[in-house]
């Protein structure tokens, strides 16, 4: 038999991969945080830094939605505020409009690349999040952040 040519049904050989170590696997199980990715721990590290927030400004964030999104769209033609660092935006407050409600959406891959570990890039999607909540009910973001 030629090498690389199998017979069909061959006996006492499985089919597996190509080495035969067997298939591949997830590395970890799910219900591990290792397992997740990197949008995935962002989601979460966002939804951290809003808890405090939104358990002091419950009633006045009521009609506020906070998104992620990976890049801001370059097209984008909406007024709203912005936090920038240079010409890239890291977020955008997107004001209420008649079909929709008032939207900060935090940009993951610049605001990823301005930290310089997982403990900076918390203290700026907080930074961040602070300054848009603060536009958003216009006040100072020392009284939003109340530390």
């Amino acid at each position: 038999m030629a090498r690389g040519s199998r017979r069909q049904g061959a006996p006492g050989r499985r089919s597996r991969d190509r080495h035969g170590r067997g298939l591949r696997g997830p590395l970890y199980p799910a219900s591990l945080p290792a397992a997740r990715s990197r949008a995935e721990r962002f989601d979460a590290l966002v939804l951290e830094a809003l808890e405090p927030i939104e358990a002091r400004w419950r009633t006045e964030l009521t009609q506020l939605d906070v998104a992620v999104d990976d890049v801001p769209d370059v097209q984008s033609t909406d007024d709203g505020d912005v936090v920038e660092d240079g010409n890239v935006p890291l977020a955008r407050l997107l004001p209420a409009g008649e079909d929709r409600r008032a939207r900060i959406v935090l940009y993951r891959r610049p605001l990823e690349a301005r930290a310089k570990d997982g403990a900076d890039l918390a203290d700026l999607v907080h930074d961040v999040l602070v300054e848009q909540v603060a536009n958003y009910l216009g006040l100072d973001p020392d009284v939003v952040d109340g530390d």
